[in-house]
């Protein structure tokens, strides 16, 4: 038998499924579908025979948890939120052209679904690039070198689904417990009403309080990071003094390091070290540090120290903590990688605390780094620009 000539077969007859949706059907419906099959990864959305969009299994429940699920969003029409601009082939493209234009998308579309339409634009149905890719590797098992490329592409294609379903899994845990306590100490508040018990309620009301600022805070870092991504962060230049900055930071830590044995410390030295930059992104920067410094730390110290060059300002945020093996370094800024298991790990947070800071230092035009030892501690530092090149800038109080 003659090896499949690749690059002449089209990619109609790899079609794997067929499934559509009216754009006019509501969210709810949709999610219900999706709960009910484990293998409904994908559903094209087609009015009048063509394809007016798609939604993926990932897209509709990030999209859900984001909005605060069904109460706010699960009666609007799935159009709403679905991918408006997918990767839309002709049933007659050459495989190796498809493969390459779906693994050539920006990353944050890359995913396992493509639609496909004859030459009227009509709707044939959904085809899966990891199938593409799979069914090209048979064919090339002739071509070391070929076969090679296919199997990095489908690493590829493994990777970007592992990252989802790492995002699914944290982001469940996550909001799962805060959610689960804010209903439960509800009840508990309602059953003191009953019995006119002002202490309990109290209590119960200043724990209510703490569950639904840490929800708030998982949703705040899953917003930033859709923000980041987007490119619709903005930054507001001010010349500031980050001395009293770093000290209020000092004092947040203070309150999470809480009873633990910790003394939490500023090094710095005498006078104001002014630096050009956007405060509330650098105090969001800081607090993210020093909240991981303060979550893996259970004795010793946590310390914030500034230091003042020519042309940068260097800020440090060690910690005597549990400390990172060199193998999970590299994991650190990336998005929802945690050194934990979601489903064992002892620490909250989605993943997306680094990860968001490494961003905007990036976003200042500054660096970051880390050090650590396992067992004995972690050391963060940034470094920031004194002066920024953007001529808009805040003046607030140097002298």
């Amino acid at each position: 038998m003659e090896p499949l000539q690749t690059d002449s077969q089209p990619i109609g007859s790899l079609i794997t499924s067929k499934e559509w949706l009216s754009p006019t059907t509501l969210t709810g419906h949709v999610a219900d579908r999706f709960y009910q099959s484990t293998t409904l990864d994908a559903v094209a959305l087609v009015d009048d025979g063509r394809p007016v969009g798609l939604v993926t299994r990932p897209k509709l429940l990030f999209t859900l948890f984001r909005r605060f699920g069904f109460e706010l969003f699960g009666k609007k029409p799935i159009i709403a939120i679905a991918d408006t601009n997918p990767l839309i082939m002709r049933e007659d493209e050459k495989l190796d052209i498809a493969i390459d234009r779906a693994l050539s998308r920006p990353d944050q579309d890359i995913y396992d679904e493509i639609m496909l339409v004859d030459w009227d634009n009509r709707y044939k149905g959904l085809l899966s690039v990891k199938q593409m890719v799979i069914h090209q590797s048979h064919a090339l098992a002739n071509s070391v070198v070929q076969k090679e490329m296919a199997r990095e592409r489908a690493k590829e294609l493994e990777k970007v689904n592992q990252v989802k379903s790492q995002f699914i899994a944290h982001v469940t845990h996550e909001l799962r417990a805060p959610v689960n306590a804010i209903i439960g100490l509800a009840e508990l508040m309602r059953i003191s009403s009953e019995k006119s018990d002002i202490g309990q309620l109290r209590d119960r009301l200043s724990v209510m309080m703490s569950s639904a600022t840490h929800l708030r805070t998982i949703i705040t870092n899953i917003l930033d990071l859709s923000k980041i991504e987007a490119g619709k962060m903005d930054v507001f230049l001010e010349t500031f003094d980050i001395i009293p900055l770093l000290r209020e930071v000092a004092e947040t830590a203070r309150i999470l390091v809480g009873n633990k044995p910790v003394d939490v410390e500023v090094v710095a030295h005498d006078g104001p070290v002014f630096t050009v930059s956007d405060p509330i992104k650098v105090r969001q920067i800081l607090i993210n540090l020093t909240s991981n410094a303060a979550k893996f730390t259970d004795k010793g110290r946590l310390t914030l120290a500034v230091t003042a060059g020519e042309e940068m300002v260097a800020i440090s945020v060690k910690d005597t903590g549990i400390g990172i093996k060199e193998a999970d370094l590299d994991k650190l800024f990336t998005a929802f990688s945690q050194v934990e298991d979601a489903k064992t790990k002892r620490h909250e947070g989605t993943g997306l605390g680094l990860t968001i800071t490494k961003n905007l230092v990036d976003l200042l035009g500054g660096s970051i780094s880390v050090s650590s030892r396992f067992g004995e501690g972690t050391s963060f530092e940034v470094h920031l620009p004194i002066k920024n090149s953007k001529e808009e800038v805040i003046d607030h109080g140097k002298v």
